[in-house]
């Protein structure tokens, strides 16, 4: 057996998918692979192009056109190596984590070909085996033979002031009533779009982290790994 496996780490936003999933990459020596970071690119370059009305209305022709020529990375250019999203040769990890794109990444995200767009490049990853996704749907319609898959969860109010002290911490102003709607009509969108809506699959580990500490989080998971045999 490949000592090297896929570990698929689904579920809700702002449970801290991203950050759990960086600290299990990091124990087990895995690369991290930012699903949403690729999604929220994808909607940043739609924004720019002019693709997005204000409404949040796009232009889905003019978007399925202008993916195709969309240059999505991923360079250790962060503080300590860390890990950071580039479009066409420019660095957006910051632009890509404000409200404005929080707002519109699950529409976006809801288009077939944008799926296929983000699916083919996590396919040639994933190839290699030894790395740790987050998204929505990683271990239903991406990776659904992923040898270890988590389901992260929390209740939305919860999720919403996460969200409301990162955003205050990164300098902006933001309105708690205005994330926590956003929360929950990101769970909506996720949950009801027609292509790989987000759920549960049914070998996936349930994990409420709604009054867990991050280090927790990660010992309660690398336990599970371990007991499924794939700690090494």
């Amino acid at each position: 057996m490949n000592s090297r496996i896929i570990i698929a780490i689904d579920g809700h936003s702002s449970t801290g998918k991203s950050t759990v999933a960086k600290l299990i990459a990091r124990r087990m020596g895995y690369v991290y692979i930012d699903t949403g970071a690729m999604y929220r690119a994808v909607a940043l370059g739609a924004m720019s192009d002019g693709l997005i009305d204000e409404d949040g209305t796009i232009e889905v022709a003019a978007l399925e056109k202008a993916v195709e020529d969309y240059d999505v990375e991923f360079r250790n250019t962060g503080e300590g190596g860390r890990s950071e999203t580039y479009l066409n040769g420019v660095n957006v990890e910051k632009e890509i984590r404000t409200m404005k794109v929080s707002r519109v990444v699950s529409r976006v995200a809801g288009l077939p070909f944008v799926r296929s767009y983000v699916d083919s490049i996590l396919h040639k990853i994933g190839s290699a085996r030894g790395v740790v996704m987050d998204g929505r749907d990683i271990g239903t319609a991406v990776f659904p033979d992923a040898e270890f898959k988590l389901f992260m969860t929390a209740d939305a109010e919860v999720r919403a002031r996460r969200r409301f002290d990162e955003l205050q911490a990164k300098g902006e102003k933001p309105d708690y009533d205005e994330v926590l709607a956003n929360v929950r009509e990101r769970d909506y969108l996720d949950e009801h779009r027609e292509i790989s809506p987000l759920k549960k699959a049914d070998d996936a580990v349930l994990l409420d982290n709604g009054s867990m500490m991050v280090e927790e989080e990660v010992e309660w998971i690398m336990k599970r790994i371990a007991d499924e045999g794939y700690d090494r």
